[in-house]
């Protein structure tokens, strides 16, 4: 029975997660949380990864029950993401494994996501939107990889939404979309937003510049409340994801959809996935805030598949690159 330990810290969370076969044993996480109205440069969360990384690592082992011997590889987060907290992340499992004795494994951060929520739901071949604040993706298994259906040809919704939150001041603890999502719960008035899909690909940078340059303005005049302006961008932001999602679904005949990524905790975007996964008598797949948001369990888990399917990375290709597709990576576990 395989155990693996993986560390994530592609953005600002870092967090070890343990796993055995299956079986999450510990995943603990910190975040690294901004003044509101300030994003996080990677320089700023590489300093606090660093700060928290030894502590976390030691807290996943007790909560385990676990010692570095009962550990048989040490999985870590290769990319995409940030490029100074993803090698302060590297260098810690680099020395980990090596210290250990233990082989290396650099996963894929989109498919660490894609494979905790197989695991977590019971998914079996879904199509996945899988949706966050730097990647935001429709995504199908065929041939040993995960094929990308659709994409956004700009930011990511989680980074619209988080820039959106900067705008209205909006607390970025414990992060700026689980605020944002509260106060669209109190909107009364949909206001009319760009809304932007291309053939199987979406765009948020339009409709981003849009309510930046008349939020201020809608508010003043009292046309609108900044409720009403969390519950627009969402409605809109996340109609989009539901059709090229729908549109995905009906190419490849799926009955099944599985939403991962830190914007997959969304209960309005859960609902409206759900409402057309029932019109199409489909079932939805989705987790909660322990396992969408970014952790350790989900690379752990990944390394886990890779590890018993026999792939390993060798020391000299441990690097890490902040530009890594979800179809770069060769599936070799699944059928």
């Amino acid at each position: 029975m395989p155990v693996v330990i993986g560390f994530e810290g592609s953005a600002n969370k870092i967090g070890v997660g343990i796993v055995r076969d299956g079986e999450v044993l510990s995943n603990p996480r910190r975040t690294y949380v901004t003044p509101p109205g300030q994003g996080f440069l990677p320089s700023d969360t590489a300093c606090h990864h660093r700060a928290c990384i030894l502590d976390v690592l030691q807290e996943a082992l007790q909560e385990a029950g676990l010692k570095p011997q009962d550990i048989d590889a040490v999985a870590f987060t290769k990319g995409p993401g940030m490029g100074a907290p993803l090698v302060t992340v590297a260098v810690v499992a680099r020395t980990v494994a090596q210290l250990w004795g233990k082989p290396l494994l650099g996963v894929n951060h989109c498919v660490g996501h894609i494979e905790m929520g197989r695991l977590i739901t019971g998914a079996q071949n879904p199509t996945v939107l899988y949706v966050s604040g730097g990647n935001t993706q429709v995504i199908a298994y065929s041939e040993h990889r995960y094929c990308i259906f659709g994409e956004t040809i700009d930011i990511a919704v989680g980074n619209c939404l988080d820039r959106f939150a900067r705008v209205l001041k909006i607390s970025n603890d414990p992060s700026p979309g689980y605020n944002i999502e509260q106060m669209a719960k109190k909107g009364q008035k949909l206001v009319e937003l760009p809304y932007t899909v291309k053939g199987m690909d979406v765009s948020f940078s339009g409709i981003l510049s849009h309510i930046e340059e008349v939020a201020h303005r809608m508010l003043a005049a009292k046309e609108c409340t900044p409720e009403d302006l969390c519950f627009s961008l969402q409605e809109t932001l996340f109609a989009m994801l539901v059709e090229i999602t729908e549109r995905a679904m009906a190419h490849t005949g799926s009955r099944e959809a599985l939403i991962v990524g830190g914007v997959g905790c969304n209960e309005r975007l859960q609902e409206m996935m759900g409402v057309m996964c029932k019109e199409r008598g489909a079932k939805l797949f989705a987790t909660d805030e322990r396992f969408c948001i970014d952790n350790g369990a989900m690379i752990a888990q990944a390394g886990w598949e890779m590890f018993r399917s026999g792939q390993i990375t060798a020391l000299q290709d441990s690097w890490i690159t902040q530009r890594y597709r979800t179809d770069e990576v060769e599936v070799t576990w699944r059928d």
